[in-house]
């Protein structure tokens, strides 16, 4: 047989030595150093015949071994290994290769290229000679680290994406309304540029700072479509002014034209938490209730009544302010696409108009709607909303729907959730 014994020196071999030399001075647990280097083996460049051939080694290994000043050293043979993992010779030297290249692994290797070891009546070894694994118990701590970096990195990346999604599916909305309304302005080259973003959308794994640069081109393309929409619809306006008598222009933008974004200002928000009524004109105008307004725009009547009905169950009624400013993401949306919004009608309104953002199919918000009412399932959409933007829920839908089952149980409690938000936001 030939012998082995006689390595060519690499870097590799060398760091791998100094990388077994420091794991002797350590006591590192052989699961604890097993865990971290599955947990980022991809991420190091190490394959799944690599981290087989890893579990086989370790498998010959006792505990004693991995005690400070102490070599976890395998000297199974070739045959063995090979019969083990089944691997080729060549495959089997191409593994150890790059466990010992990526600083896994180390070669012990005797004077004549022979690997074999024994140990005392404790199960000490003695002396070894073959596949030292002293290297994990060097670098799990490095690992671990690592592994917390990379999952950081994986959340990061989720969240950009969700809210390149978010961004993405506002612009085509905006886009398609203007369209489908015969709106003038640029929108052909807007769609150009929409569609030239889309083309470099990451069709496999990106780093967070790619995604950060497609956020911001998608949210600066949003800005200039928002604004282009906006200009589009005042100037409808003024044609449809000058066209029809200012009374019953008034009563048709206000009511029935579904293109009218209102810019006033948006509803206020309040760390008070006593409920909204409506005989205060000073709490409405917190609120960001429209004073004085006439009967058939208040509050509507199904939404006032659930509002005073919880009221009377729990002690406490959620309001608008509290509503809003338990999910700051959803509000940010809503003024975007509402404006300014008097009452919980209004609230139900964006909420369906933001509802295809996420993802939730109109089944889903019609189911919801159905078995809780348009006032809770309002309720539920916006939390929805904001938990799905902030990267807390990953299937809105399924979030959704698992309210409307908590509901049917009667384990639905909306207002904690909302409250709960504020409470995380004061500490």
């Amino acid at each position: 047989m030939k012998h082995t014994g006689w390595r060519k020196p690499t870097p590799g071999l060398g760091v791998a030595e100094q990388l077994a030399q420091a794991g002797e001075r350590v006591a590192v647990p052989k699961s604890t150093a097993f865990v971290a280097i599955k947990r980022v083996g991809a991420h190091i460049g190490l394959k799944a015949g690599d981290l087989l051939l890893l579990d086989t080694l370790g498998a010959f290994t006792q505990t004693q071994d991995w005690e400070e000043g102490r070599r976890p050293i395998v000297w199974a043979s070739n045959a063995y290994l090979m019969e083990q993992t089944g691997f080729s010779l060549s495959a089997l030297k191409r593994h150890a290769r790059r466990l010992v290249e990526a600083g896994v692994i180390s070669f012990k290797d005797s004077p004549n290229g022979k690997r074999w070891g024994r140990r005392d009546e404790e199960g000490v070894i003695i002396e070894a000679y073959g596949f030292d694994l002293s290297p994990l118990s060097a670098r799990a701590e490095e690992f671990e680290q690592l592994h917390i970096e990379i999952q950081a990195e994986r959340a990061l990346c989720q969240r950009l994406k969700r809210q390149i999604t978010v961004s993405r599916r506002m612009i085509r909305a905006r886009i398609e309304a203007a369209l489908s309304g015969a709106l003038k302005g640029p929108w052909t080259q807007l769609t150009t540029l929409f569609e030239d973003l889309l083309a470099r959308l990451p069709r496999r794994h990106t780093a967070s700072e790619t995604l950060e640069r497609l956020m911001d081109w998608f949210r600066e393309l949003q800005e200039r479509v928002e604004a282009a929409y906006l200009k589009a619809v005042r100037a409808d306006e003024v044609v449809e002014n000058m066209a029809e008598p200012i009374e019953e222009v008034s009563e048709k933008t206000q009511e029935m034209n579904p293109r009218v974004v209102i810019s006033g200002p948006h509803i206020l928000t309040t760390t008070k938490l006593n409920p909204v009524t409506s005989n205060s004109s000073e709490k409405e105008e917190e609120a960001g209730i429209a004073p004085n307004a006439p009967p058939e725009e208040r509050v509507d009547r199904e939404l006032e009544d659930w509002v005073a009905e919880v009221r009377k169950k729990r002690g406490a009624a959620l309001d608008l302010p509290t509503v809003m400013q338990a999910c700051p993401e959803f509000a940010s949306w809503a003024r975007n696409v509402g404006g300014y919004l008097k009452d919980w009608g209004d609230l139900h309104r964006v909420a369906g108009q933001l509802r295809p953002m996420i993802g939730v199919s109109q089944h889903a918000w019609n189911l919801a709607q159905d078995r809780l009412g348009p006032q809770i399932a309002t309720a539920a959409l916006v939390l929805t909303f904001d938990k799905h933007a902030k990267g807390e829920v990953a299937s809105p839908g399924g979030y959704l729907r698992g309210m409307i089952e908590k509901a049917g149980a009667g384990e639905l409690h909306l207002e904690r959730s909302f409250y709960g938000r504020l409470s995380g936001q004061a500490a």
